[in-house]
This record gives structure tokens, C-alpha cells and sequence, in this order.
């Protein structure tokens, strides 16, 4: 896939986070409370060593603060091995639904249970690693990161 980037690659990247099930009185109504997103467009790849790196960085502090300068530097086989793409956001959808049931007029009588189940993605105590000192503290960007999600 990656080989014919340099006249650009046609691609059409989605994301959709689901934020509760939304819980009618009748089936035909259920529905849930998202967010989406769709981008269309033509990636090129990233040939540069320094634009490459700068990307790198850039995704990996943006996932978790702090976490680029806690660790080693990708080297020149690494970099060599790790594709890059560019896609610029010329045509770029996004859709959400929020808010309550919405059942039909009669439905509003029935004696049915209705409402929103809210769905999260939480992050989880760190996990050390098997091989990894035990006298080494979790890292600042580690439990930052659960600050960061809690809204501290």
C-alpha cells in the first residue's frame, strides 16, 4: 500500500467514539450519543529523517505528555523502518449525536425503562513490566496521565 505514495495514496480515515447507549421505550428509537469523524484525502509519505523524527515527537507527546524526553530516541535503522504518512485536512467530516431518548408521542406511556447508559474509556493503573527495575519510580508523564483524563 505504502510503495505508490509518491503520486499520493487516496485514503478515507474514520474515527467514531461512542459516548452511551441511548435506551428508548421502543427498539426502532434506541440509539447512542457519538462522536465521528471522517477525513478524505491523498497522503503523501515523509521521507525526511528530521520531519519524520519532529512527527514522531510530536504524536508521542501528544498521547503522553513528557513521555519523548522519559525514553530513547528512535536510531537511523528505526527511523528507516517507520513510515510516515501527510495528509492534509482539505475535506474533513464530523457528526455527533448527544442528548436524550427520543421516542415516539405514545411511546412516552408505556411502562419501559428509558434512558442513557453512559460509556467511558478510563485509563487503568500502570502495569511495570516483568523486567523493568522495581526501584525505578512510575515516570511523571505515566501519572500524569490519569490527572490529565480525570480533568486535574
Amino acid at each position: 500500500m505504502l510503495r505508490g505514495l509518491s503520486s499520493g495514496l487516496a485514503v478515507c480515515i474514520t474515527v467514531t467514539l461512542i459516548d452511551g447507549l441511548v435506551l428508548a421505550r421502543s427498539v426502532f428509537n434506541h440509539s447512542m450519543n457519538y462522536r465521528s469523524v471522517v477525513v478524505l484525502g491523498n497522503a503523501t509519505l515523509v521521507d525526511a529523517p528530521e520531519e519524520k523524527l519532529s512527527a514522531l515527537r510530536g504524536f508521542t507527546q501528544k498521547i503522553l505528555p513528557g513521555r519523548w524526553s522519559d525514553v530513547r530516541q528512535p536510531n537511523e535503522k528505526e527511523l528507516k523502518a517507520t513510515s510516515i504518512l501527510r495528509l492534509p485536512l482539505n475535506e474533513v467530516s464530523a457528526k455527533m449525536r448527544t442528548g436524550d431518548v427520543i421516542d415516539d408521542e405514545p411511546d412516552y406511556d408505556l411502562p419501559v425503562w428509558a434512558g442513557v447508559l453512559p460509556l467511558r474509556l478510563t485509563a487503568g493503573d500502570p502495569i511495570r513490566d516483568s523486567r523493568c527495575d522495581a526501584g525505578l519510580p512510575v515516570p511523571a508523564s505515566v501519572t500524569n496521565f490519569h490527572k490529565r483524563l480525570a480533568g486535574k
